[in-house]
């Protein structure tokens, strides 16, 4: 027996049962628990409430929703708006944190020192202060129902939200967007074509025109060859008659709610400080001797950048990237502060009218657990293509 507990891989195969013996058993012990806790107090457990009536509105959703749909479809669109502003926060705060993290570097002086600054004072202010100060402070401070601000006489706001033109699409608009997947097929392909005639003669065939050409035209075509099927529903804003009727009226573009606009900047503009700062030091990772060696040969210092320094930078930049598009995916549950119907507040309503808890927040915990594997699954595929090739 000795002899076998001085084994380190038998010992250490029996440290790891051991552990997992005590583990199963503090997590039935919880459960069991819960569940005796929960019969003491009559409530009854198990997901069979998600299949009754929510009885509640929700202001923002992306599929059909009304109140006498059930508390599974309110989790539904809860979930939903919580994918949308945290897909279109990552997209935004990844655009603004390049720019400012390539600003920093800047050889001119109000540049830097205007990146440095909103890097500094961004960072170091907490987000929920930053979120109250959108929706509090700006988007609060706009004109009420029945007036509005306009830009371009296109887009307006007032208290309401963002009254923007609707896309309406047509019965022949599939042909568009079968004409959209074909060109970023063609667009992958034509890299891929200019990439190998570049290692191959050494010369780089203008594939960025080229897909910028494949990428308008193609589906341009296919919006005139299906009789143009898109066209835009814009809001009609009403400023005589009886006051009740003035305003924008319904069915009439479409509106973004003020919660959702608070959110989206703060949660962007506050990520997008980090973003920079990764960026930065992702940059200056690269050796100096690399933009010598392509100033030597003639590259600008915009293709520098773009060329060498970037894509070699992509490296030490995309691990602390992928920290920071989880922080912000689990940062949009803040979105409860604003009344933005996301995941955790349309789920508190249902804890509150159903006094579910423990199967609502196991909701809550699996779906942000699910969406950061997730994050991190994608964004390490893209590590190991941006990482070095041994040979």
């Amino acid at each position: 027996m000795a002899t076998l507990l001085n084994n380190p891989t038998i010992r250490g195969y029996a440290f790891q049962i051991v552990f997992v013996l005590v583990l199963g058993w503090l997590v039935w012990d919880i459960i069991d628990n819960t569940a005796r806790n929960l019969q003491k107090a009559n409530i009854a457990a198990g997901y069979g409430f998600l299949d009754r009536t929510a009885g509640f509105g929700i202001v923002q959703k992306l599929i059909a929703y009304a109140e006498s749909s059930s508390y599974g479809r309110a989790l539904l669109i809860g979930l939903l708006n919580t994918l949308l502003v945290s897909g279109l926060g990552i997209i935004l705060a990844t655009v603004i944190g390049f720019i400012v993290g390539v600003a920093r570097l800047s050889s001119n002086w109000l540049v830097s020192r205007v990146a440095t600054a909103y890097v500094e004072l961004l960072r170091n202010i907490p987000l929920l202060l930053q979120l109250f100060f959108w929706y509090f402070m700006v988007l609060r401070a706009v004109p009420g129902m029945r007036e509005k601000w306009s830009l371009f006489g296109v887009f307006h706001i007032n208290i309401g939200g963002l009254h923007v033109p609707k896309l309406v699409l047509g019965d022949t608009a599939w042909m568009v967007g079968a004409a959209i997947l074909i060109a970023i097929a063609l667009m992958i392909f034509v890299a891929k074509w200019g990439a190998a005639r570049q290692s191959a003669t050494g010369y780089r065939p203008p594939v960025g025109w080229i897909n910028l050409a494949i990428l308008i035209g193609l589906p341009v075509a296919a919006f005139f060859f299906a009789g143009q099927p898109l066209h835009f529903n814009v809001p009609v804003f009403n400023e005589t008659g009886p006051l009740l009727r003035r305003g924008f009226q319904p069915d009439s573009g479409m509106t973004i709610i003020p919660e959702f606009v608070g959110l989206l900047l703060s949660l962007s503009l506050y990520t997008a400080a980090y973003i920079a700062e990764v960026v930065r030091s992702g940059i200056q990772a690269v050796s100096r001797g690399q933009t010598e060696a392509a100033a030597s040969l003639g590259l600008r210092s915009g293709q520098t950048l773009r060329l060498v320094v970037v894509p070699q930078a992509m490296r030490v930049i995309i691990p602390p990237l992928t920290n920071q598009y989880l922080n912000l995916t689990k940062n949009s549950s803040l979105a409860v502060a604003v009344a933005y119907p996301d995941l955790v507040a349309v789920g508190g309503t249902v804890l509150n009218q159903t006094g579910q808890a423990v199967e609502v927040v196991s909701i809550w915990m699996l779906f942000y657990l699910g969406l950061s594997f997730l994050t991190s699954a994608v964004m390490g595929y893209f590590n190991k293509r941006a990482a070095l090739v041994e040979r």
